[in-house]
């Protein structure tokens, strides 16, 4: 059987000559990732993408088409970057589009993976969420305070849409993994190899040389091992590059959790097959007692106003610690008869390190945008103008590349809920529906 992935990231583009490469021969299966936890919370807060649209387009204008003309079932996952039913839309608006522009007719199947608190508070309740980090343990209230949650799906709900032979598979949050192995383990080949095969083609050429997310790889997969080469003429697979993209996000080198189980690759094979194939066998899979899903919640934590500033005197970057206590205190001082008590944040990143130069960015959350202004405003104007032992300048201490020297970026998301929960079924938490286009 042979799989693709279109790219690491739908939206990031990829070589159209290597997508016709890839389907000069026969495909039984496209697919691509559309999201990650990577940019932080707000995008899953916000509701909006971190990719472009006209570049998501742009993808999906060439892939849908060739898909459908080949009959290979086109699979997305976590839509629009963080997969909650307002990023599923955004994708379904854009496929439409395509759909409408190029005359295609084809039958969607589409998982909305979102999961209200109450379903999250009965878990809770139950004892039924597992902490994934000692330092973030599961709080009611933040439960409570999640203004989005969805649960990362793995391979079961994909399957249950393959059985229903549809041409292109939408789905809210999922598993990357989800994409490439769903296929596989529906064909009935063994689901450690599917898994393993999955895990290293999810971020699309990120496996070859040269390294590339914006491009194509092609997936084999047989009875007893599988066999990775990138489409695009102009990379190559090795095994250095294959085994180390198998450690890309694992704490674990031997095992990769998934939902359903885990991928064992203690007795996994890595092996040259030509210049730019690379054949992978032994890898065998577990599966797990209790099931589990990951739940990602997020609250606002308010509004954020930033102000980057640069130094290019070694006296203020000498004293810069004592200039960043002067003006903390000042503000204080300054507030504290008009705003109320912890009602903002305010912190200083630095960034260089030279003698001379110093980059800053006076990052200041409120608990609304005018707190947050108004701090940011009294922060700059103070750090600008502080005195120091010293100092013979009566000017200014920074530059300020940007004018108006104070961004506001809005609101805030911060993670409320990132923990396991414990399921009686892998499809719970999915929405499945089906509709012809």
């Amino acid at each position: 059987m042979k799989i693709v992935a279109l790219n690491g990231l739908l939206g990031y583009g990829y070589s159209e000559e290597a997508l016709n490469i890839a389907f000069s021969e026969k495909v039984d299966y496209l697919g691509v990732d559309a999201g990650s936890t990577d940019p932080g919370p707000y995008y899953l807060g916000s509701g909006k993408s971190f990719t472009d649209r006209s570049a998501v387009k742009r993808d999906l204008s060439l892939a849908l088409p060739k898909a459908l003309e080949h009959k290979a079932p086109f699979i997305i996952g976590t839509a629009g970057g963080a997969g909650s039913v307002a990023h599923v839309a955004w994708v379904k608006e854009i496929i439409l589009e395509v759909a409408k522009e190029q005359g295609l007719h084809f039958k969607m199947g589409i998982v909305h993976s979102d999961v209200s608190t109450e379903y999250v508070l009965e878990k809770y309740d139950s004892g039924k969420l597992i902490n994934m980090s000692e330092e973030f343990p599961i709080s009611k209230q933040n439960i409570e305070d999640s203004s989005r949650i969805v649960s990362q799906i793995g391979i079961a709900p994909i399957i249950e849409l393959l059985k229903q032979k549809v041409d292109v598979i939408l789905c809210g949050r999922a598993c990357d993994t989800a994409i490439y192995a769903a296929p596989c383990v529906f064909e009935g080949y063994p689901a450690g190899l599917a898994f393993h095969m999955a895990k290293i083609m999810e971020c699309g050429a990120m496996c070859s040389e040269p390294v590339a997310a914006a491009d194509v790889m092609q997936g084999y997969m047989y009875e007893d091992h599988f066999e990775l080469c990138p489409a695009n003429p102009i990379r190559k697979c090795t095994v250095d590059r294959v085994a180390a993209h198998t450690l890309y996000e694992q704490s674990n080198p031997y095992l990769i959790f998934e939902p359903d189980g885990v991928c064992d690759l203690t007795n996994s094979k890595f092996a040259q097959k030509d210049e730019r194939t690379v054949s992978v066998s032994g890898s065998e899979f577990i599966e797990a007692e209790q099931k589990t899903l990951k739940l990602e919640g997020v609250k606002c934590a308010g509004f954020r106003t930033i102000c980057p500033a640069t130094v290019y005197d070694s006296e203020t970057v000498k004293n810069m610690d004592k200039i960043i206590n002067t003006v903390t205190n000042f503000i204080k001082e300054t507030t504290k008869n008009t705003l109320p008590e912890n009602s903002y944040t305010i912190s200083f990143k630095l960034s260089g390190g030279a003698e001379s130069s110093l980059g800053i960015i006076m990052d200041i959350v409120g608990r609304t945008q005018e707190i947050a202004d108004t701090v940011c405003a009294l922060a700059r104007s103070r750090m600008l103008h502080c005195d120091y032992e010293g100092r013979k300048s009566t000017a200014g201490n920074l530059a300020f590349p940007f004018s108006p020297s104070d961004i506001h970026v809005g609101a805030v998301y911060e993670f409320s809920v990132f923990h396991l929960a414990k399921v009686d079924s892998l499809l719970e938490t999915s929405k499945i529906t089906v509709e012809e286009v």
